[in-house]
């Protein structure tokens, strides 16, 4: 067990690492960050911030030698850093688990050889692989980057082998997949926490709505049915194990008209549809992060209380600071800001998470509060 007062390192320096770090400060732990951006939100507040490349041999090694342990907060940090580290310290996730989930292509592949299920897919790394894969695959279709894509960016629609060529060549003639669109019911994940030797806890599930490709509300607990939160549950910790996992895994599903539950992405790390669990759960998921990658057991993801989470974009912005009185004057409504300096459209500035008694009086409050804001 790696226990308070040593040091705990994070690659990369977003929202996710600075909620990391709060969590890591909480406990009692130190934190180094190393993240090229010397405006990182994480690197703001850590006890060191090491600004380099991810690829910096020479600042990996003195993260490494700095820390007991390291972790990540976003899947594009390259996977042969993590293998670097791993010559000085414990580094969890592994670079192996970075690998898979940081590429489409090898994401929905591991996913299916070990028997779960994704939409229908096809890599394709050069414009000969189009046609053979149209003719595969039923229309609507996706062509999605295999990798560096998030929150819609990488993503194009198409119907025909023209805008499906068109669409490569948007995307750079970089290797991508052509995946058939589904039918949504639901958008659902899961979210679970896998320590050094197997033991897990699984939050609840979570239920969540997009807008223009990003995630807009998380709702917890989800309007599905049981069989299909215990379905999912099932498919996300045979993944887990599947990987043999240790940190935070997110698994995001797609419920379909017809009755399928698909896999459609994973993170190896917290998740936005995790941050419910900072005020409406026993253990936050960076609570969790911390315990998992300093060997200790997973805490308890007992629910709290119903809870709606929304992000805040930097849309919100354009008149100024918003009037953040709509928010803390509601009693059960909790406002986290993420301490960047440019609120451009479509970032994502901070989050609020609304309890309440029931989901339907934490969306009416959620609702108030995005008329006031003008979200």
């Amino acid at each position: 067990m790696i226990l308070p007062n040593a040091t705990l390192g994070v690659l990369g320096g977003g929202q996710l690492g600075r909620m990391f770090t709060l969590a890591a400060y909480s406990m009692g732990y130190r934190v180094v960050v190393l993240d090229p951006d010397p405006h990182s939100p994480a690197g703001l507040i850590a006890d060191q911030h090491i600004k380099a490349d991810y690829r910096d041999h020479a600042a990996l090694q003195i993260l490494g030698d700095e820390c007991a342990a390291v972790t990540t907060e976003f899947e594009n940090v390259p996977a042969e850093s993590m293998e670097y580290l791993e010559k000085f310290c414990a580094v969890r996730p592994n670079a192996e688990a970075l690998r898979i989930a940081q590429d489409r292509i090898r994401e929905k592949t591991f996913v299916q050889e070990h028997g779960l299920a994704t939409a229908a897919f096809v890599a394709i790394y050069e414009d000969a692989d189009i046609v053979a894969a149209i003719e595969s695959l039923n229309a609507p279709l996706i062509m999605k980057t295999a990798s560096l894509g998030y929150d819609g960016k990488g993503q194009v629609q198409v119907n025909t082998l023209a805008e499906a060529r068109n669409a490569f060549e948007q995307l750079g003639n970089a290797a991508c997949v052509l995946e058939e669109m589904v039918e949504l019911e639901h958008e659902v994940s899961v979210i679970l926490a896998r320590s050094i030797d197997g033991k897990m806890s699984i939050y609840p599930v979570g239920e969540n709505r997009h807008v223009n490709g990003i995630l807009d509300t998380t709702i917890v607990p989800a309007a599905i049915e049981a069989s299909v939160g215990e379905a999912a549950i099932d498919m996300a910790t045979r993944l887990a194990d599947s990987m043999n996992y240790c940190g935070i895994l997110a698994v995001e599903f797609f419920c379909t008209r017809q009755g399928e539950l698909l896999i459609n992405e994973i993170a190896t790390r917290p998740h936005n549809s995790g941050h419910y669990t900072v005020d409406a759960c026993a253990t936050s998921q960076f609570e969790q992060q911390v315990r998992m990658m300093c060997g200790l057991p997973p805490g308890d993801t007992l629910m709290l209380s119903p809870v709606v989470m929304t992000n805040l974009l930097g849309d919100i912005w354009k008149d100024g600071e918003p009037q953040w009185q709509h928010v803390l004057n509601e009693s059960q409504a909790h406002l986290h800001l993420y301490g960047k300096k440019n609120a451009r459209p479509g970032r994502k500035m901070g989050h609020i998470n609304c309890l309440a008694v029931d989901v339907e009086q934490a969306l009416k409050t959620t609702a108030k509060i995005h008329s006031a804001l003008s979200i």
